[in-house]
């Protein structure tokens, strides 16, 4: 993890029992003699959310229906902290865009939280935009830095979000990972399978299908936005992205090639897991 991350070591149960008591029928003792959860429980994971956000990030309440994406918390972390070495410890107010809330808007809030960033997100989802706002009417914090935004066209990715005279130090992006709802359910019922040892009929393991696939899935959706992100080059300083599949890249870096980018890749790992976020910049 980043050396800035806050989640370098095990979870403190006690203490995040006591930021969230709805946590404490989930936790139990393994038989490492290590307290943890049942990571296969939607229920649990997001308790343990909850009360990291508010144990550690000074929430005042969070809360995210059944159903949606509920993301682990010290990855995400992960890309804020990142997104702050590319920028330098700029002096003035840094402001981010976040393409892809999602009901959970995990990143406005962790960058709002971490480093008093300004942000936008927004969502192609009327109930996802609907669930973040009501997040943010929890927080004074979150109310005075957060700003959710719907994308009414989907075919748009920038456009109709960024409005004429908006400048973004950044702008960010979790893509939607699968291509099908099939290749999304595929991908559950491994994570379910890893997790477990069983399999799974459930359709999904969380999350929506806007926050897990759209057509063509990741290298299609990044190239769009990285063609669309040309129109936009006078407002936002850096564009960034994850990317989760590392084959992706190339074809990726020969899109920004032909648009004259200036580009870095930044790896990243948590524990097991490698990802990477694609950043890129037009000179004057």
């Amino acid at each position: 993890m980043h050396k800035h991350n806050k989640h370098q070591k095990s979870y403190d149960f006690s203490a995040l029992v006591k930021a969230n008591s709805s946590l404490h029928p989930f936790v139990f003792t393994n038989k490492h003699n290590t307290k943890t959860i049942d990571f296969a429980n939607a229920e649990a994971v997001y308790q343990l959310n909850k009360a990291i956000l508010i144990s550690d990030y000074e929430l005042i309440d969070y809360q995210l229906p059944q159903g949606y994406l509920c993301p682990p918390i010290p990855g995400r972390a992960d890309y804020i902290h990142h997104l702050a070495d590319l920028l330098q410890k700029m002096d003035s107010q840094i402001t981010g865009l976040d393409i892809g809330i999602g009901a959970n808007g995990i990143y406005p809030i962790l960058a709002s939280q971490i480093y008093d960033w300004k942000m936008v997100g927004c969502d192609i989802n009327l109930d996802a935009v609907k669930i973040s706002r009501h997040n943010v009417s929890l927080n004074d914090s979150l109310s005075e830095n957060i700003d959710i935004r719907l994308q009414e066209n989907p075919a748009h990715i920038f456009k109709n979000i960024i409005k004429p005279n908006e400048y973004y130090h950044f702008t960010m992006c979790n893509p939607p990972f699968h291509a099908s709802a099939i290749e999304a359910q595929k991908g559950t019922q491994r994570k379910w399978s890893n997790l477990t040892g069983e399999s799974s009929s459930e359709l999904n393991f969380g999350g929506q299908a806007h926050e897990l696939w759209c057509n063509g899935g990741e290298a299609l959706f990044i190239k769009r936005m990285i063609k669309e992100s040309a129109q936009f080059k006078a407002q936002v300083g850096w564009f960034t992205t994850l990317v989760a599949k590392g084959s992706h890249l190339p074809k990726l870096i020969k899109q920004l090639d032909k648009l004259k980018a200036t580009y870095k890749i930044i790896n990243m790992a948590q524990g097991q897991k490698q990802s990477r976020i694609l950043a890129w910049r037009f000179e004057d």
